[in-house]
């Protein structure tokens, strides 16, 4: 090592910062890669795919491992009508902060310059995407630790995972050799070494087959794990070099913004207006002081099926089981199945993935190729390509037993304390038969309250609602009928959710 090497390593030591980092979790996503499971009113980030916690919940136990300051300035990008998704990953993750909420999707670049706009100047941001899988959350602090000193000197610093295999789902980051020596002090404990980095030379689009192995075999490449770290000030100066028209259009939302608890909300028209592009074409390949951190540990996107299989520990044949799936005669299989019993019998390569309203049986060889099957469920106008049977809402949830002509069937739970707004319908009238709970029912000018076994009947186009007094759960069974039992038959005239 040459003497001015050992100056600029050690030079880089003495810049040490200790500025705290805000988190910025990333929540947007499509819900395609993962159907039926995931969908587009429940992406995969929301699902509960490990130790029955979603990824986003996961992220945000883990960005609290950064400190006091990062678990109680969380910030989330997210789309408005996955907002109280969103809040309740909050409260279970024990977090505090904002939620901003778009409107419509625009992409990273717009997402990050949202969050960097409500920032102080010199903020450290670490912007996190929501889906990824990081088990080791001491090795992703670390990580992060790593990256400081190039964040302080006022480069965007960028993660990359060390590669395990030639995988052509993620792009790749190629970086500069002058720093290999750096990795091996490192090795050896050399505390200047520990907070260096490496140029990035280029990112590299998802490649094909061959020429992700000839990556691997080259060296010197990362996988590209969509983490940043900058100052918020670095950021924006960036945006008006790049895409000042993106970052006009944020810049106009957010100075119309509203406010709601934990909500902060975009002006609508000058964010729509926004075009939508991701933050590596806007701005990575672009800027010239980009820095990048090697992270070698376990790291998944959870980006297709063959992902989550491999979350799960083989059998001797190799099968992969979740829930109650079996197996027999079979090899190399992934079954998930948590409602009812699923069996392969003498397949191989496959996956099932049962839910109760779709089924998805696919060779192992087209796991990247099940957002396909979503569009063409678009093109057939089904309601499976974007909605569960079970439907999330902010007071909890609800799910459609049955259907048929003039009639359906549903099992609600009101989580409590909550309520549904107060409405009418001008199509369908309505029975409740409570199953569990105490039900406040307003119908008309009587307020009832009823509690297991008991029902009611709610005439067509009397004004109604159904709360939960109680500490427990409430659910009950709804019986519609009418000439149309659509969702938009609904005139909200109070409701705790913003709706009506």
């Amino acid at each position: 090592m040459t003497g001015s090497q050992e100056n600029k390593i050690r030079s880089a030591s003495t810049l040490k910062s200790r500025t705290e980092i805000t988190p910025v979790i990333l929540c947007g996503g499509s819900g395609t890669r993962l159907w039926p499971l995931s969908r587009k009113s429940f992406p995969k980030q929301f699902v509960p795919l490990i130790d029955n916690k979603s990824l986003l919940q996961l992220t945000l136990e883990r960005v609290t491992q950064l400190g006091i300051h990062a678990a109680s300035k969380v910030v989330c990008v997210a789309a408005e009508e996955h907002r109280f998704l969103v809040a309740e990953a909050v409260q279970a993750a024990k977090v505090n902060g904002r939620v901003i909420l778009e409107p419509v999707a625009r992409n990273t670049t717009a997402a990050m310059a949202l969050a960097a706009l409500v920032a102080e100047p010199q903020e450290f941001l670490l912007f996190c995407p929501a889906d990824h899988h990081i088990p080791d959350a001491k090795a992703f602090v670390a990580m992060v630790e790593l990256g400081r000193t190039a964040a302080e000197a006022d480069a965007i610093v960028t993660f990359g995972v060390v590669p395990s295999f030639p995988s052509t789902a993620y792009g790749y980051i190629e970086y500069s050799l002058d720093c290999a020596e750096l990795s091996l002090l490192r090795a050896e404990g050399d505390e200047a070494a520990k907070s260096a980095h490496s140029k990035v030379v280029r990112f590299i689009e998802k490649p094909c087959t061959e020429r992700a192995q000839a990556l691997i075999l080259k060296g010197s490449v990362l996988w590209n794990a969509g983490i940043f770290l900058c100052k918020a000030e670095t950021l924006l100066n960036a945006l008006q070099v790049f895409a000042p028209d993106i970052l006009q259009n944020c810049q106009q939302a957010m100075g119309a913004a509203t406010y709601d608890k934990l909500f902060v909300r975009p002006e609508t028209k000058a964010f729509t207006a926004c075009r939508s592009e991701s933050i590596d074409y806007s701005v990575m390949e672009r800027h010239s002081d980009v820095a990048v951190v090697p992270f070698s540990g376990a790291w998944s996107d959870v980006g297709s099926w063959d992902a989550v299989a491999d979350l799960i520990e083989p059998d001797k044949d190799g099968n992969r089981i979740d829930g109650q799936g079996l197996a027999v005669q079979s090899s190399q299989t992934y079954i998930h199945a948590p409602h009812r019993s699923v069996v392969a019998l003498g397949t191989q390569d496959l996956f099932i993935i049962d839910t109760p309203d779709a089924l998805l049986v696919a060779a192992r060889s087209h796991a990247e190729h099940v957002k396909s099957v979503v569009a063409e469920l678009e093109t057939l106008q089904s309601p499976q390509a974007a909605l569960h049977r079970k439907v999330a809402r902010p007071w909890g949830w609800y799910d459609t037993i049955d259907m048929g002509e003039r009639f359906q069937v549903k099992r609600i739970a009101v989580k409590p304390g909550a309520s549904l707004s107060l409405q009418k319908h001008h199509h369908r009238a309505e029975h409740w038969i409570v199953v569990k709970g105490t039900a406040l029912i307003t119908r008309g000018d009587d307020v009832v309250l009823l509690t297991e076994n008991q029902s009611t009947y709610i005439p067509l186009g009397i004004k109604h609602r159904l709360e939960n007094p109680g500490k427990t759960d409430l659910e009950i069974i709804e019986v519609q009928s009418g000439s149309y039992l659509g969702e938009d038959d609904i005139v909200r005239f109070e409701d705790s959710y913003g709706r009506n």
